[in-house]
Parts: C-alpha cells; sequence; structure tokens
C-alpha cells in the first residue's frame, strides 16, 4: 500500500455475508418490522421485554411468583420485578395473595393485558399479511415450505 494512504482506503472490500449469517440477519429484520409496524399501529409504548413479559405470563397460563417467572424468562429476578412494576402502572398486569403462603405473591394478566395481547397478536398478522403480499400466491406458498424445511432440520 502506497505510504499516507489512510488505513480505512486500504482495508479489504466488504463480503458478502455467507448463507448462515443472511438467514439470521433477514429473520431478524422481518421480526423486528412486523414488532415496530404493530407498536406503532396500537399507539403503545410497550418493550420487547415487556411484551415477552406478558406472552410468558399468558402462556403459562396460571399466576406466578415472581421468582417463577425470572426462570421461564430465563433473566436475574430483579429485572423481572422492575418489568412487573410497570406492567402493573400500565395495569396490564396485577399482583394477587398467594393462596398457598400468606407472604408470597403472585402475578397475574389483567383483562387490559389479555386484551392487549390479542390485539398485539391481530397487528402482527396484519403487518405479516402486508409484508407477504409483496409475494403472489405462489412464491408465499413456496416460501412457507423452504422455512418450515428448514425449521425442521434441527
Amino acid at each position: 500500500m502506497p505510504h499516507g494512504v489512510p488505513e480505512r482506503e486500504r482495508r479489504e472490500p466488504v463480503r458478502s455475508p455467507q448463507p448462515p449469517e443472511e438467514l439470521l440477519e433477514l429473520l431478524h429484520d422481518v421480526l423486528r418490522a412486523v414488532r415496530r409496524d404493530a407498536a406503532e399501529r396500537l399507539g403503545h409504548d410497550i418493550t420487547p421485554g415487556q411484551l415477552r413479559l406478558l406472552r410468558t405470563l399468558d402462556r403459562l397460563g396460571r399466576p406466578q411468583r415472581l421468582g417463577e417467572l425470572a426462570a421461564a424468562l430465563d433473566v436475574a429476578p430483579r429485572s423481572v420485578t422492575s418489568k412487573v412494576d410497570h406492567a402493573e402502572a400500565d395495569g396490564w398486569i396485577r399482583r394477587v395473595p398467594d393462596p398457598r403462603d400468606r407472604r408470597a405473591t403472585l402475578v397475574e394478566l389483567t383483562e387490559e393485558g389479555h386484551d392487549l395481547l390479542d390485539r398485539l397478536s391481530v397487528q402482527r398478522h396484519e403487518g405479516v399479511r402486508a409484508r407477504l403480499e409483496v409475494l403472489d400466491a405462489d412464491e408465499q406458498r413456496v416460501l412457507l415450505e423452504l422455512l418450515r424445511r428448514v425449521a425442521d432440520a434441527g
């Protein structure tokens, strides 16, 4: 390299991503865009972490102790406490006494929390539908078939 040429000009050109890398990037981009579209349509300031908390509570199907919820989310209990505090302030969950242990507290989704999850689900499906509409019916079928094969490979 000629003397005096800045380091950044001497670098090799950026390589194209390999298929596994590109697949991960594309999946991440699509999911992030769908979440962003749904959040914009709903007008709620819900973070991905809050949404994950609500979805996990819904999936578990019964009120949970904070420690159980932290384990299900695979996070530190103190981070669940702050997420629960925010979700409770927003009216999406409530704390209730544990009927098996008066000293313990459980958290459960409120009707407002269930309604929010239902609306978000509808919005996300609409966002995905809009993104799929750039493909014709045959292309959609092939895309889904290929993704199923990739998903089933592991």
